[in-house]
């Protein structure tokens, strides 16, 4: 992680009004972080004193089972908290969230002010709206599972998880994220390949035809 100085915070304020979710000035304990792909933003199991607002970039979210299982839980693109949920549990252990992309977040110092975020109204109730309008998004997920084909699903989460037109997401983590299995999965790949959506490279499977792409992922959003 960088911390960027200068006129950037000022920049970055002003472009995503973040000052709108307070009640009291946030500046005196925020910073402007850079995250390098791939870098954990939150590592599980870790004890924050920082909540992020993610301004650009994108990020996934992990969770470890009781049987040392690792699962995909979702995909998180900006703008967006990180660490609400920690400020507001008590327990306030965290799951994994690590880039897949250049990632800018606005850093908030919780330590140093937790009691005036836990008592401001217009942040709690934008947290609210925020958790809310996960909530339908996770629901929305397990509907569109249900009743579209993997070709759709597929084609929205490769333009969800896609780095500078590259796809390279490992296919067992994706297999259980969208419920198929890894032949249907690899089937449907190529499938893509043959239709000139993707073609296969050592570096992933870079999109070539993102319209199309665009064409089937807009059917379930």
């Amino acid at each position: 992680m960088q911390i960027i100085t200068g006129d950037l915070l000022t920049h970055y304020i002003e472009q995503y009004p973040i000052d709108d979710y307070f009640s009291f000035d946030i500046r005196p304990y925020m910073k402007v972080c850079l995250f390098e792909k791939g870098e954990w933003i939150f590592k599980e199991g870790s004890y924050p004193d920082t909540m992020y607002y993610m301004v650009e970039g994108k990020a996934k979210l992990y969770v470890t089972h009781k049987n040392g299982k690792v699962s995909l839980i979702e995909y998180i693109e900006a703008p967006c908290f990180m660490g609400e949920i920690e400020l507001l549990n008590e327990a306030r252990y965290t799951k994994g969230i690590q880039t897949v992309a250049r990632t800018i977040c606005l850093s908030i110092a919780v330590h140093e002010c937790r009691e005036k975020l836990l008592a401001d109204a217009i942040f709690l109730r934008r947290i609210c709206v925020f958790l809310g309008e996960k909530a339908t998004a996770v629901t929305a997920k397990y509907t569109q599972n249900q009743v579209y084909p993997l070709e759709n699903r597929l084609a929205a989460f490769i333009q969800l998880s896609s780095d500078q037109g590259i796809y390279k997401e490992k296919h067992t983590e994706i297999c259980e994220y969208l419920g198929v299995s890894y032949r249907h999965l690899l089937y449907v790949l190529a499938q893509f390949c043959e239709e000139n959506i993707l073609e296969k490279t050592k570096k992933g499977y870079r999109i070539i035809n993102d319209k199309r792409l665009g064409e089937l992922a807009q059917e379930i959003l």
